[in-house]
């Protein structure tokens, strides 16, 4: 009875390499060694030749991003205001930076006028304008100051009941959703914000409010406050 010796299944492919160069005369098999590729200096992982450890980036004060990205910013003029005041230095490299672009495309573009400047202006205030879509961060409309003044006014709810309505706490900047919770909890009632600058209280408590809102809060003075009486909604 014939011994069977175990065939490794390496060692099998490499005959076959071997044979097939033979055959049909291949000047040298390929190897694993062979098709290794060398690693982009991009994907290495661990610090970099060069660096200075542990990096410092500086962040804007108004945008609250890195520097470098100040310009995509929609109110880009106060972040400028920001750095000339607290980072000058960077304010000033970054101002070299944009001055020496603008003179290499003067350079490049001589003749053109002033016109063409204008218009490449207004291409990069697009481009700032369109880069970061819906991501991008939009700056808040200042509120219109009007007239400040608070008006209370009582309305039927059903045949018994009634309901207390109260307009104009935002011109004071109190948040309304607060106020809400802070007169039901005092009134024992349900209260709620209806519109942009409304709140309902459930139950008939116009009289009491001249004295709760002032001393809740005092920068109200009872003078600004308005009875209307009875009105329908």
């Amino acid at each position: 009875m014939k011994e069977t010796v175990p065939i490794n299944a390496f060692d099998r492919c490499g005959e076959l390499l071997t044979f097939a160069a033979e055959r049909y005369g291949m000047a040298e098999t390929t190897t694993p060694d062979s098709m290794a590729t060398e690693i982009p200096d991009r994907l290495i992982i661990g610090p970099k030749d060069g660096v200075v450890y542990p990096l410092t980036v500086s962040y804007c004060g108004n945008c609250s991003m890195p520097l470098e990205y100040c310009e995509y910013y929609p109110d880009y003029e106060k972040c400028k205001q920001w750095l000339e005041k607290n980072l000058p230095d960077e304010f000033e490299r970054m101002k070299l930076g944009s001055t020496g672009t603008g003179t290499s495309s003067a350079a490049a573009g001589t003749g053109t006028g002033n016109a063409s400047t204008e218009a490449a202006d207004a291409d990069d205030e697009k481009k700032r304008q369109k880069r970061g879509g819906k991501g991008m961060m939009k700056t808040k409309k200042a509120k219109e100051e009007g007239p400040k003044k608070i008006c209370l006014s009582r309305s039927a709810r059903g045949r018994k009941k009634s309901v207390t309505v109260v307009t104009g706490l935002a011109t004071f900047d109190i948040d309304l959703k607060l106020a809400a919770k802070f007169f039901g909890t005092k009134f024992a009632c349900g209260s709620s914000v209806t519109g942009e600058d409304e709140i309902v209280i459930q139950g008939d408590v116009k009289d009491d409010l001249f004295d709760v809102i002032p001393e809740k809060w005092p920068e109200i003075d009872e003078d600004f406050i308005d009875d209307l009486g009875d009105k329908k909604r």
